[in-house]
């Protein structure tokens, strides 16, 4: 086994951003030269790797603070310039050149003689790239990624009025927490309206990209994109067949449980009729909770919050923001969502998210500081692949940290009442997601294996998907139209195609986790920790096996988690 990575470092230390390339002429020459270096033996090849990871690390994070400060003004015309430049003056040319130094590496006469279990992954994945490159693609890939762009810009300018003043859509779904029901009901119906000012912008976008995505497969020999794009994201442990057997399994053991939930729910708000705007008030008619006043008080009491769980990982979101390199407050202007962005010249994560002040905001905060743990962890890994996580296992860190920080949220809530509210909406939440998830995914098979449906079509398939995983005790009359173009809302479909089934794996995972810990805190996180720690170099299931989880998504396992979390959530309610 390689030796695990250990981090040494306190809150004080301070990571300067090195010189990075910023034209392809910065780069280029560097390239070439690796290209054409001679390798004279299994030693220069192990050499040869090293170098190139670090150089690629150097210009991957050229581009991730083209990203970063994109996000952070989507309106700067600057930052849109800059991200222009990267990906359409960088990024294919670069494309070529990667190309030729993985055959370079897989043709190799000293290939063999490298340390099988080492390089294992890495060389895995690399023959996959190597096996769907085509030339006439880097063009189409950089109109996907502009186009994509233009979805953030969308969402960012999308404001909402309210008691006289003007906030993002972040902002106003906190008002869906609230007692007052027709307040509810009329946010709901503003966010709604607004986004369907764009909704005719947004089908077309989303049209550029289905038929540019559908060329790419066929240009790279596949039948559709939803089978290129399970070998381009390196899915060997699992298959299209694995993914409905999750999708059906979601159905019949989850949605029983949350309709089960919404039936309570709505005999507690006495309504006759369960509507969309009632999901997330208090069933008693308590104000919403608000774990904090500000990013400040978060980022302090987030803290704390880690250090119940192990102080090393309270030391590392302290290193973060020692450096800076957060990005916390909601603001006009600003991507939608959060994201934690790996530096990997620098060896540090970038987290950025749009807090308000609502419960929600709490979890998206732990939820990107797992990320951002779960790289540092990996961070004095020599070779760039080590460090850039399968989806599936970078979210089961993500999901897992915003489960164990539950057991410790009484730092936020004083009050034991309103922790154990906490504690109920974030178990409801693990549960709610499944469906959801599902939705997307199941969704998203049919997009790309049916590229030449109509814009009705999808709007049909979407409604039917959505519908399948809906809890049939709540009510959607009157809001048919709002529910045809409910998927424009999740950003995923349109930038990152297919990276959302990983969030049910890893959510299934955190939940296993999330039990092991009540039992036997210290063991569950040394086990979850060692699990991170071995970054990208074993496969899905061996790093699952060493947090002590199965990576397992049948019917009987999704079964027995959903019912430990419903059981956890009657505790919290007989209290």
């Amino acid at each position: 086994m390689r030796n695990l990575p250990a981090t040494t470092t306190t809150a004080c230390t301070a990571y300067t951003v090195p010189a990075l390339p910023q034209t392809w002429e910065d780069v280029e020459p560097t390239f070439t030269q690796l290209l054409n270096r001679p390798i004279h033996s299994v030693q220069d090849l192990s050499n040869w790797i090293i170098e190139r990871s670090n150089l690629e690390a150097q210009l991957g994070e050229t581009i991730s603070w083209a990203y970063i400060k994109l996000s952070a003004d989507s309106q700067s015309q600057a930052a849109n310039q800059r991200y222009q430049y990267v990906i359409q003056e960088i990024l294919p040319k670069l494309d070529p050149l990667d190309q030729a130094l993985n055959k370079k590496l897989v043709e190799s006469p000293y290939l063999n003689q490298l340390d099988a279990r080492r390089y294992e992954i890495y060389l895995r994945n690399t023959q996959a790239s190597v096996d769907l490159f085509q030339e006439e693609n880097v063009a189409l890939n950089t109109d996907v990624q502009l186009k994509t762009k233009e979805y953030a810009r969308i969402f960012s300018q999308m404001m909402i009025g309210m008691d006289g003043k003007q906030m993002t859509l972040q902002q106003a779904n906190t008002i869906l927490e609230e007692p007052n029901r027709q307040r509810r009901r009329n946010i709901y119906h503003k966010i709604n309206r607004r986004i369907l000012q764009d909704t005719a912008h947004l089908d077309q976008l989303f049209d550029e990209l289905l038929q540019k995505r559908h060329a790419i497969a066929c240009n790279a020999g596949m039948d559709n994109y939803r089978d290129y794009a399970f070998q381009e994201l390196g899915r060997f442990d699992y298959t299209p067949a694995d993914c409905h057997d999750f999708h059906q399994a979601v159905k019949a053991e989850v949605l029983p449980i949350l309709n089960e939930l919404y039936l309570t729910r709505k005999q507690n708000l006495k309504v006759t009729q369960l509507r969309p705007w009632d999901l997330n008030a208090d069933t008693a008619g308590q104000a919403p909770l608000h774990p904090f006043k500000d990013t400040n008080e978060l980022l302090h009491k987030g803290i704390q919050c880690l250090e119940q769980v192990d102080p090393e990982y309270a030391q590392i979101i302290r290193l973060i923001q020692h450096n800076g390199f957060l990005d916390l407050a909601s603001r006009p202007g600003k991507r939608p969502g959060g994201y934690n962005m790996p530096l990997q010249a620098t060896r540090m994560p970038f987290v950025f998210m749009n807090a308000t002040n609502a419960l929600g905001d709490l979890r998206t905060f732990m939820h990107e500081s797992g990320h951002a743990i779960h790289f540092f962890l990996t961070r004095d890994y020599p070779l760039l692949f080590d460090r850039k996580f399968t989806f599936e296992v970078a979210e089961l860190a993500a999901m897992t940290m915003e489960l164990l920080s539950m057991d410790h949220w009484h730092l936020f809530f004083s009050n034991e009442a309103d922790l154990r509210r906490a504690k109920i909406t974030q178990l409801e939440h693990v549960l709610k997601v499944l469906p959801w998830i599902a939705t997307i995914d199941q969704f998203q098979h049919w997009l790309y294996t049916h590229p030449n449906h109509t814009q009705e079509e999808r709007r049909t398939k979407w409604t039917e998907s959505f519908h399948a995983f809906t809890p049939g005790v709540l009510d959607y009359s009157s809001l048919e139209q709002y529910i045809e173009n409910l998927w424009h809302k999740q950003l995923h479909l349109f930038e990152v195609p297919f990276y959302y089934i990983e969030y049910g794996f890893a959510q299934l995972g955190a939940i296993a986790l999330w039990r092991q810990y009540r039992e036997n805190p210290e063991q569950a996180v040394a086990a979850f920790t060692r699990a991170m720690r071995l970054g990208n170099t074993r496969s899905i299931r061996e790093i699952y096996a060493e947090a002590g989880i199965r990576f397992d998504f049948s019917q009987e396992y999704v079964r027995d988690l959903g019912t430990f979390v419903r059981e956890e959530m009657e505790n919290l309610m007989r209290c």
